[in-house]
């Protein structure tokens, strides 16, 4: 299973990664000091809607959510929809142009915090750098992302968000690759919030990559999934989640507040399941 930004850009695996990113930076920049924050695989900046690559998946993703009533609807997810939005004003209930992580980020950052966005694919690092030239918060790496993870921390913030989101080329390799940066990252930068996305597939596999981190040591995870079928179905991509090493304080509770009303939209046949646990810690 390969898992291309430009190919899936506002499915609802997009929605509940950016909704949980959404809800830690909100946390994060509460507080005076600044942060930074690192997207490891960070794909373009917006993608088109109307594409042939994405508007299938996008109708059961961000234009489901869109469309649906936002009264009552969690804060995180009402901020995510106000982001989205922006970026396609004309189009309030049906937007055709989607910001990516490194917009999502953007959009929340403060001039003082600062930013770093790595993709190995050229094409797309330089998509991103048109998109942030001029911003100073903004340092774009056309390079591997799991090597930035040793190259660019710990930052001279110390308090900041890793976003990890490779493309799943070889599944079983980037969970383990995404495992063992996670637990790497966490001993070399304990202040930090790491986020690690993940496809959900087969059951089996998913715990073999919880275990794996628990086995490292880690003292903080929590895990958040959403999934639109069950997680052994042959539909291909049957949810997604997100793993929390160091989540922000009452993430937690704003995520189970989120992740309950997104399962009622995005999966409206009832269909699969939601997730907000503390694997280990709290």
């Amino acid at each position: 299973m390969k898992y291309r930004h430009a190919c899936h850009a506002g499915n609802f695996a997009d929605v509940v990664k950016h909704v949980v990113l959404v809800a830690v930076l909100t946390r994060l920049v509460q507080k005076d000091r600044p942060i930074f924050y690192l997207d490891t695989h960070a794909g373009r900046a917006r993608y088109d809607l109307g594409s042939r690559d994405t508007a299938a998946e996008a109708a059961r993703g961000i234009l489901r959510l869109a469309a649906a009533d936002p009264k009552g609807m969690p804060a995180p997810i009402r901020r995510y929809l106000e982001l989205v939005r922006t970026f396609d004003p004309a189009n309030d209930a049906a937007p055709q142009i989607y910001p990516g992580s490194p917009c999502i980020a953007a959009a929340l950052l403060r001039p003082g915090d600062s930013a770093a966005l790595c993709d190995i694919e050229p094409g797309e690092a330089r998509l991103i750098g048109h998109e942030f030239r001029g911003d100073r918060r903004f340092a774009i790496h056309c390079r591997d992302g799991f090597e930035a993870l040793a190259a660019l921390l710990p930052p001279r913030e110390k308090r900041g968000v890793v976003l990890i989101d490779p493309p799943y080329e070889e599944q079983l390799t980037d969970l383990e690759r995404v495992a063992d940066a996670l637990a790497g990252t966490a001993l070399r930068w304990p202040q930090g919030v790491l986020a690690g996305w993940y496809p959900i597939k087969l059951a089996p596999v998913i715990a073999r990559f919880h275990r794996r981190l628990l086995d490292a040591g880690l003292r903080r995870v929590l895990a958040v999934e959403l999934c639109v079928h069950p997680d052994d179905s042959r539909a291909g991509l049957n949810g997604s989640g997100i793993l929390l090493v160091n989540p922000p304080w009452k993430v937690d509770g704003d995520l189970r507040a989120a992740l309950p009303a997104l399962h009622k939209v995005l999966a409206p046949d009832g269909g699969g399941r939601w997730r907000v646990d503390w694997l280990a810690g709290e």
